[in-house]
């Protein structure tokens, strides 16, 4: 039941919306003891701050509780870090508070147009810091009435720099006006703004012990690098999200992955901070209206978007802290719908990841990758479950039926539907045998490896080098198949291959050429003293030797860490 003290206005529109009761931070922001004060709030993504700090306002837009004055200079002022978190703001704000006027002030949008809205009059004004401070040393933006100023997501405006421009902005406005700070974490950069800006603010906490969320559900998977793309495509097939996204590290990696989803046969839309304002807009719309499932982004790309449907989230590259991994994850599991988040990890990462997931008081399960089979076993469950559901035929459906009765039995018509369902997702990727399986001992001899020679790999236990990620390694870099590799003998600073004699230089020879500058491809493979026998000069063509070992072109994502990319 919604709280009585609610403004009349403010309940009915809860009411139209659906709501039944208030969620644990919007009951605290109109609790008796924060009415008319500066408020600190540290609220989880997706507790429905928006709602709050609207509700929390209500007090300075709405004349006697019950009805908006006539538009003006802006009563209210909402900073968010992105675009997508703006607009998001706009749109909410804008259902609460029937009949006011919002201007949107964000970049990448037509600034003149949002200086013809500011000139017309507002009561509220919502924007990205940039593009605020850009109106108010125009003067467009006048603040000499405001009464009340909210920083959604302030840590995450510090963290991208923004904090002169939220300074500028806030010694622009009134002594005595509101400051509603929201922040998923307080930090000591957020506690030093709010000693500043804020008088006498009431603490409002509403994020627990355990840094999860209730509503999302952890995984893991460990897997070998090379593997990452066919395990992307696989945790999709069997979870069949109605939406899910897909975090990458670079804007490189958000391309390459969503041209490899789309040529899959995947429906996929991509952000990142290579596409413009109108080319996100028309992504996340379709993924509203279903015409898209899977979104590929970056972090700052994806920062503040809201989609109901969305109830997977794959960490395809993993983030570089927990509070990264917090707000990646708080796209779903949203206002009390679950959500799943899965965290691809590479073997040699499993550890420090285990470390991250502990100190957050994050709990986490580690699973098997999907197999072919799996998928296919619940592709057969869906299929069932689908043509049970009740629908509704037309005439023209039942005779289209009857004529095909007249040529085919039912049988074979079951058959044919369920094939063209069938043809109509993308295929499952076959896992390498062994993908699920502990690594072999390091030290076991195999019969055929009596003549051997050893090579060396600059890397060791220090490293986190492991079996199950090295040998998909040696066979990409070397092409060889598994069953020409012996003994792995993993040492603290280096690793010693047993390769047999026969094939050891044309092993060496194809290692030299797939060596690189960064990631996998940085990892030195050297042979023994003296070298080996060298390469036959008439080897067989490079298309019948990488069928048995794989693609030779270097991963695509980075198995030890580089510089830090654009995003």
């Amino acid at each position: 039941m919604l709280p009585e003290n609610l403004p009349a206005p403010l309940a009915a529109a809860l009411a139209a919306r659906g709501y039944e009761t208030l969620t644990p931070v919007q009951a605290e922001v109109i609790a008796a003891e924060a009415e008319g004060r500066d408020l600190l709030v540290s609220a989880q993504t997706g507790s429905g701050k928006t709602v709050a700090f609207g509700l929390a306002m209500a007090g300075q837009l709405l004349t006697d509780g019950l009805v908006l004055p006539q538009a003006g200079l802006p009563l209210a002022l909402v900073i968010a870090p992105t675009r997508e978190l703006a607009l998001q703001v706009s749109r909410e704000l804008d259902w609460l508070y029937a009949g006011a006027r919002i201007a949107t002030c964000v970049g990448g949008m037509d600034a003149s147009k949002e200086r013809r809205a500011l000139s017309h009059g507002v009561h509220i004004v919502v924007g990205t810091p940039g593009r605020l401070r850009d109106h108010l040393e125009r003067g467009a933006l006048k603040l000499g009435e405001l009464k009340a100023a909210v920083l959604d997501e302030a840590d995450e405006m510090l963290d991208m720099g923004f904090r002169e421009d939220l300074e500028q902005i806030l010694d622009a406005t009134p002594a005595e006006r509101r400051t509603l700070l929201f922040s998923a974490t307080l930090p000591r950069p957020i506690v030093q703004l709010a000693k500043t800006y804020q008088r006498d603010a009431v603490r409002i906490a509403t994020v627990g012990e355990d840094r999860g969320h209730g509503d999302i559900e952890y995984q893991a998977v460990a897997i070998a690098p090379s593997d990452i793309e066919h395990v992307v495509v696989n945790l999709l097939r069997l979870h069949e999200a109605e939406t899910a996204m897909l975090f990458c590290a670079t804007r490189d990696n958000v391309r390459h992955l969503h041209a490899s989803l789309v040529e899959r046969g995947f429906a996929a839309v991509a952000l990142s901070g290579e596409h413009s304002q109108n080319e996100r807009n028309a992504a996340l719309q379709a993924l509203r209206d279903g015409r898209a499932r899977v979104c590929v982004a970056t972090d700052v790309a994806a920062r503040g978007i809201d989609l109901p449907s969305l109830s997977l989230v794959v960490h395809v590259e993993l983030p570089r802290d927990a509070e990264t991994l917090q707000h990646r994850s708080g796209r779903t599991g949203r206002a009390g719908r679950k959500g799943t988040a899965m965290l691809i990890v590479p073997y040699q990462k499993r550890r420090r990841v285990e470390g991250m997931l502990r100190a957050a008081r994050i709990a986490v399960n580690w699973v098997p990758v999907p197999g072919a089979d799996e998928i296919r076993a619940a592709d057969r469950e869906r299929l069932l479950t689908r043509l049970a559901e009740p629908v509704e035929l037309d005439d023209e459906d039942r005779a289209l039926g009857e004529r095909l009765l007249e040529t085919r039995s039912p049988q074979d018509v079951a058959a044919m539907l369920i094939r063209a369902m069938r043809a109509s997702m993308p295929a499952p990727e076959e896992m390498a045998d062994g993908a699920n399986e502990p690594p072999r001992r390091e030290d076991k001899h195999r019969p055929g490896f009596d003549d051997t020679v050893w090579f060396r790999l600059d890397i060791g236990r220090r490293q986190n080098a492991d079996p199950r990620w090295l040998l998909p390694l040696l066979c990409r870099r070397g092409h060889v198949t598994r069953d020409e590799i012996g003994a792995i003998r993993i040492g603290p600073a280096e690793t010693m291959v047993q390769i047999p004699r026969a094939i050891a230089g044309r092993f060496l020879a194809s290692a030299k050429r797939t060596a690189g500058s960064e990631g996998e491809d940085a990892i030195a493979i050297e042979p023994p003293e003296g070298g080996p026998a060298p390469a036959p000069q008439h080897r067989a063509s490079p298309r019948g030797r990488q069928s048995n070992a794989g693609p030779s072109r270097a991963p695509r994502y980075s198995a030890r860490p580089t510089k830090a990319p654009r995003r």
